[in-house]
């Protein structure tokens, strides 16, 4: 192990140390009302909303318009795909913000728009990611991978470590993909990113919500895909 991966390792261990912490007081707060709004809502909503996130996503993972990187990074060292994946998590942290901006400043209806174009930015930027490090997002296992990704990086306090270790022992396996929770899936990315959307559609202050919005979830879903990719590639080092 050189230098470098000697400091990524550490790295990791720090984050997953943090992953073990509970998140910010507002952020509880936030999770606790929107629990108590959801539990108000009547289960054939739920139910609608359920199977239209499922839809969204599965058509995201599954589908063929999402490309890769076509440059191959197969004799890159880890510091040098590391230098890649970052110039990349930022150019995709000014799409969204862009993005947000748009969408924000375009009042109710553009804003409704901007979850599901916002949800394919992170897809794609994903999936970017893990063709940077080396591997094959053409392969379903991999973009089964990469949802998992997604749901760590916006999950309760409390489902955090499952997915996490689902993640650290990952297999391969397509038998995963039918233990997806899908009505927890969307509730719990709803429930992340909600409020802050809420106040994307308020006239005024919409676009710039919307651009620092989509700019920090993009920097926290990439710094999410990052170690969770080293995780697996200094797998034998950890343990």
């Amino acid at each position: 192990m050189d230098a470098y991966e000697q400091k990524v390792l550490a790295e990791v261990m720090n984050w997953k140390a943090a992953m073990d912490k509970k998140s910010p007081v507002f952020q509880r707060m936030a999770k606790k009302v929107q629990t108590t709004i959801n539990n108000k809502i009547p289960e054939k909503v739920h139910e609608v909303i359920t199977e239209s996130i499922k839809k969204m996503v599965q058509a995201t993972i599954m589908g063929s318009n999402l490309t890769t990187k076509a440059k191959s990074t197969a004799n890159f060292s880890l510091e040098q795909k590391e230098q890649l994946v970052l110039k990349t998590i930022e150019q995709y942290k000014k799409t969204a913000a862009v993005e947000g901006a748009g969408t924000g400043a375009g009042g109710f209806l553009w804003g409704l728009a901007d979850f599901p174009l916002l949800l394919s930015i992170k897809m794609k930027c994903l999936f970017d990611i893990a063709s940077i490090y080396g591997f094959d997002i053409k392969k379903v296992e991999e973009r089964i991978f990469v949802l998992y990704i997604f749901h760590l990086a916006f999950c309760s306090d409390e489902l955090r470590p499952v997915i996490l270790e689902k993640l650290e022992k990952w297999n391969s396996d397509l038998t995963e993909t039918k233990e997806v929770d899908w009505r927890t899936f969307q509730q719990e990315y709803r429930d992340y990113i909600d409020f802050v959307k809420m106040l994307q559609l308020m006239p005024g202050i919409g676009a710039v919500v919307g651009a620092v919005a989509n700019y920090r979830l993009l920097d926290h879903l990439g710094e999410t895909a990052m170690n969770v990719y080293r995780l697996r590639l200094l797998k034998d080092s950890l343990c």
